[in-house]
């Protein structure tokens, strides 16, 4: 490393900030998150940093004096005057402060990092200057799994630091503070519960006993398969596991998202065959919840949407057991922006319906004649190997054999492809691209026109 990270005590320090523009405005909104007094120096100011001298947070100088640099902390330069800003850089180390010129990394003592901000906790990413983009861009990564409230939590824990001192000899604490932020009050202040969670830890507090974890299972959905599609939502509770259940069509991306410690089970369901039949998933995730364990039940795309969630949540609920299901990314949302198509238009297609093309064995298939209306978008879920069907089932029920259909595969990850045909060559279509699972197929029977005729859009 050239440079060394650290955190600085900022309260009742100073910071001059050098120029009146837009560069120096954004160092100055960083700086407003501390304690420390800041000064503007720059003949003219631009809107928003004339605002903060007008409220009196900062002060302003008009042009360096022996008073400007006096025991600055920090120097944040950017006149847009090159020579300008060599000078005082010069002056500012002179006395004694740290410099930062702005986009001039070779004149910089210090390099300003991208921040995560949790405010008491902070997270700072820096490259030496080298590469400020790719800070940024795990700064976003990084954001996305934080919840969005720690930082309260997080102060609330230390102003009961004292009294968890207090309650719990030193033995006892690790395991409360372990508690704390894994268990019950965690999830709870997580899920803006923040007055229940503060609840729990004081009662806590005050019966001197760490209170048992409770287990909790989360059904949560991993989005067709890009890993930058799931929800913040689904990496916290990802963040949170301590074992993990996901299916074959879970991209390992993904996985690498959990804690590094979590158990991961592959349950290896798949369409017609499948070595973890649904009733032993049921057993397994509520016997590692029953053991105090937060369970992840990782499903691609939408837990709700053919994903068994029900038979899953009737098993935790019977057991006694918290369930709760975090949505994701159903593959035809996907699928419709892969195609850089909308899923329902004005005027032509105002509704849009879910089926699927392979039903439990012994179930009766969906009548798919219901589903051949003008004005409709279908998403035809499992149904590669009944596309023959499909494409019979629609026709005979009337739609036009000229309704367009695209095939999307393996959506939003490296294997995708797309293939557009029409109903009347759908079957013929996936045999001759060899396409299989995971893919959707996607309908389109638009309105007829005013004069009776349906208005069919080419699928090429």
């Amino acid at each position: 490393m050239k440079t060394f990270p650290m955190f600085l005590r900022m309260d009742g320090r100073r910071v001059v900030l050098c120029g009146g523009g837009e560069e120096v405005a954004r160092k100055a909104r960083l700086i407003l998150k501390t304690e420390a007094r800041i000064t503007v120096l720059s003949p003219e100011l631009d809107a928003e940093l004339a605002a903060l001298v007008a409220s009196g947070r900062a002060d302003h100088h008009l042009a360096p004096c022996d008073e400007t640099f006096k025991d600055a902390a920090l120097v944040f330069i950017g006149t847009g005057n090159a020579d300008l800003d060599l000078s005082l850089a010069r002056m500012a180390r002179a006395a004694g402060a740290v410099v930062n010129v702005i986009d001039r990394p070779e004149l910089c003592d210090a390099f300003t990092p991208s921040i995560v901000d949790r405010d008491p906790v902070v997270v700072a990413i820096g490259t030496e200057g080298a590469a400020p983009v790719l800070g940024r861009a795990i700064k976003t990564e990084i954001e996305t799994m934080l919840a969005p409230h720690l930082g309260s939590f997080v102060a609330l824990a230390g102003r009961l630091r004292g009294a968890v001192a207090e309650a719990f000899p030193q033995s006892a604490r690790r395991g409360f503070w372990e508690w704390a932020f894994k268990g019950e009050a965690w999830r709870a202040h997580l899920d803006g519960r923040e007055r229940d969670a503060a609840r729990l830890l004081k009662q806590a507090i005050a019966d001197r006993q760490t209170p048992e974890n409770n287990g909790h299972i989360a059904l949560v959905g991993a989005g067709p398969g890009a890993r930058d599609l799931l929800t913040m939502r689904a990496v916290q509770r990802l963040q949170q596991a301590d074992i993990i259940f996901y299916d074959r069509l879970v991209d390992p991306d993904v996985l690498e998202l959990a804690r590094r410690d979590a158990d991961r089970v592959f349950v290896g369901k798949e369409v017609g065959a499948c070595a973890w039949p649904q009733d032993k998933i049921d057993r397994m995730i509520v016997a590692e919840a029953s053991q105090g364990k937060r369970v992840v039940r990782l499903k691609s795309g939408d837990p709700s949407i053919f994903g068994r969630a029900s038979e899953e949540i009737a098993a935790a609920e019977a057991a006694g057991i918290d369930v709760e299901i975090v949505p994701g990314i159903t593959a035809a949302s996907a699928a419709a922006a892969a195609l850089g198509q909308p899923l329902t238009e004005r005027g032509e297609t105002d509704t849009f319906v879910i089926t699927t093309g392979t039903c439990r064995p012994g179930d009766a298939d969906p009548d798919r004649a219901l589903l051949a209306r003008p004005g409709t978008s279908i998403a035809f879920y499992m149904a590669v190997e009944k596309a023959a069907q499909v494409e019979a089932d629609l026709l005979g029920a009337g739609a036009p054999s000229a309704c367009p259909v695209d095939i999307v595969a393996s959506v939003s990850t490296d294997r995708q492809r797309k293939v557009s045909t029409t109903l009347g060559a759908l079957s013929e279509t996936v045999v001759t691209h060899g396409i299989q699972s995971p893919a959707l197929l996607m309908v389109r029977y638009p309105k007829p026109l005013a004069t009776g005729a349906v208005s069919v859009k080419s699928a090429a």
